[in-house]
């Protein structure tokens, strides 16, 4: 027979809070801080704890390592909170900086550089920094200042919207700079996209106005196309008269 299988002992989730609060705090004096950040002095921890739980607050120890040890008065659940809260914040406005990167050669043509360029302005419109990378081979090692040459005027010609971050350097057969964006770079960009916006709303209502000036005339306007008027049909009956 097989052996049963032992049952998987559960482990209780790990409290990574260390801070010590009410009854946790074993020291036997503090130096209490009221909640409204006056000093109360060197109390004994038993006096400390009384006069947190007399304003229906917790004593919080802040400051283990000082003699006496530092406790606070507070609401501890809601300073847990505020403090979440603001880690929150401050993930939310952590930008991920992106890198991208452009290699060149130094004997590249002025269409070639044109389209390279291009890539340049459009990734530091996109907030992202850009690794150029000059790649020498064979003889070119030897006349390192042309890739430097190349990389300085790469960077003047995009310096509205991007600013040098580290200079040229050598790296073996690679010579590299990066570039970072300014504060006007994606500035062109999201003003273009606003002015096209506007022009196609001007199109569109331009398009109804227009709509409703041609309206077709009304049937009773125009009359129907079977219809005769009183005195063609008295001539007729005229003229039959005289036939007959």
């Amino acid at each position: 027979m097989r052996p049963r299988r032992r049952p998987i002992e559960q482990q209780r989730p790990v409290n990574r809070d260390s801070t010590r609060i009410n009854d946790a705090i074993r020291v036997p004096n503090v130096r209490l801080i009221d909640d409204d950040g006056a000093q109360l002095g060197i109390k004994s921890t038993d006096e400390a704890r009384e006069y947190a739980y007399g304003k229906n607050l917790d004593l919080v120890e802040v400051a283990a390592q000082a003699d006496p040890p530092v406790a606070k008065v507070m609401d501890y659940g809601k300073y847990r909170y505020e403090e979440e809260q603001k880690r929150k914040q401050a993930r939310k406005h952590q930008s991920q900086i992106q890198v991208k990167e452009i290699k060149l050669r130094p004997k590249i043509g002025v269409h070639d550089y044109n389209t390279k360029k291009g890539h340049v302005e459009r990734f530091l419109n996109q907030r992202a920094k850009v690794k150029v990378t000059i790649m020498f081979r064979g003889r070119e090692t030897t006349h390192p200042e042309r890739g430097r040459d190349l990389l300085l005027r790469l960077a003047e010609d995009v310096k509205e919207i991007g600013q040098i971050e580290s200079q040229p350097l050598l790296d073996g057969r690679n010579m590299v700079m990066v570039l970072g964006p300014t504060k006007n770079a994606g500035v062109k960009r999201d003003a273009e996209t606003e002015d096209q916006e506007r022009s196609e709303e001007e199109v569109q209502r331009d398009g109804d106005g227009q709509d409703h000036a041609q309206q077709p005339p009304s049937d009773d306007a125009a009359g129907s196309p079977g219809e005769t008027e009183p005195g063609e049909a008295e001539t007729r009956a005229e003229e039959r008269a005289t036939r007959a």
